[in-house]
């Protein structure tokens, strides 16, 4: 995993806490009872349970993996009332040739989710935005052609 750092609302850096939690023990406890039941059918090398038990131990050992090393690196923020955009700021911005408002929060890649208003600060919006006052404008390119934006209000 990438070791940059990772912004994370302090609701989503509790909630992956929880996930990870969970998985160690329930989840680690039900893959040791299904391991142990598919040996118990006998030949392991046509032991369909015993090889979909095995996938899921390694799906589950990877997401904790992640997950332990996303928290190591995580930065929790909060949002604020600010001049500047920054992580966690929620912002307001108009497109340029639209009088449409459109309110955006800048939140951690892992938080993005473009269904909530939720743009990592990663993505070409984020990144262009970040830094910028009430007032200013700031452009970026899309597959679609440059885009400008115009920062209306930041909470």
């Amino acid at each position: 995993m990438n070791t940059d750092k990772e912004y994370l609302t302090e609701a989503k850096y509790n909630e992956f806490k929880k996930e990870l939690e969970t998985l160690k023990t329930t989840k680690r406890k039900e893959i040791a009872e299904a391991l142990e039941y598919a040996k118990s059918l006998g030949d392991l090398s046509e032991n369909a349970e015993y090889h979909e038990a095995r996938d899921t131990q390694a799906r589950v050992e990877d997401r904790i993996n992640h997950l332990e090393a996303l928290l190591k690196h995580a930065s929790i923020v909060s949002n604020h009332d600010t001049n500047k955009v920054t992580v966690g700021s929620v912002i307001s911005v108009v497109k340029e040739g639209s009088k449409d408002v459109s309110v955006y929060t800048i939140v951690g890649s892992e938080e993005a989710d473009a269904s909530q208003g939720k743009v990592s600060l990663r993505s070409p919006l984020g990144q262009s935005a970040l830094g910028k006052s009430k007032g200013e404008s700031f452009s970026f390119k899309t597959p679609s052609g440059q885009m400008t934006y115009k920062v209306v209000d930041i909470k």
